[in-house]
């Protein structure tokens, strides 16, 4: 395979860009709102997944998943929500990235429901016990809190949704034929994928909270 291939015909600047693609309309244009209003904090309650976008002040950048029970992002007014910081691998690349850059990006998904919400903002890295114990689980605490102060918020359409078939139930592949999580951790880290498993089991069943 050829390291670093080169890309041909790119776009270098967003007039070009734009003629090709074009310009958004009087809706996409006035969507987007400052602050979270019922409608937003009605979306989040009922939203189980997030995926959060970070970067350091390098640029380099980061996407992680979150996700509980429906409503475990706690909104704290309009201008304010935390995410848990449950246990995890301990790389905590969206939270180091913070600590240099603050600006994150979420998006919130509901299953079965096409349009996702999105939310950008500046975000701090939380310890405050009152607001934590709001969010035990299983009488655990999270460890820390992603607090995010919102900057925008706006649905974003279902194209997305409805162009893959997600929440279709024969859109996926078979069970037997899809990528198996602990073989592509073995090959990657060089540890027996019986190993994996064994570290996978323990982290899945004993680690959640």
């Amino acid at each position: 395979m050829e390291q670093n291939p080169k890309f041909n015909k790119t776009i270098a600047n967003e007039e070009e860009l734009r003629s090709i693609i074009g310009f958004p309309s009087e809706l996409v244009k006035r969507k987007v709102i400052t602050y979270l209003d019922s409608h937003c904090v009605d979306f989040i309650s009922k939203s189980p997944f997030l995926v959060i976008s970070t970067s350091n002040n390098e640029g380099y950048c980061d996407v992680s998943p979150r996700g509980d029970a429906p409503g475990f992002v706690l909104v704290l007014d309009e201008k304010r929500l935390i995410i848990p910081e449950r246990p995890g691998n301990r790389r905590i690349d969206s939270m180091r990235n913070i600590l240099s850059n603050p600006r994150v990006g979420l998006l919130f998904i509901i299953p079965g429901m096409e349009e996702t919400l999105r939310v950008n903002g500046k975000a701090t890295l939380v310890k405050d016990e009152e607001i934590l114990e709001k969010m035990k689980v299983k009488e655990r605490k999270p460890l820390l809190g992603i607090g995010v102060e919102v900057e925008e918020c706006f649905i974003h359409c279902a194209k997305a949704f409805k162009r893959s078939k997600l929440w279709e139930s024969n859109s996926g592949a078979s069970k037997e034929f899809l990528p198996v999580a602990s073989s592509i951790l073995s090959a990657h880290s060089k540890i027996s994928k019986e190993d994996v498993d064994d570290i996978l089991e323990e982290s899945y069943t004993k680690r959640l909270y």
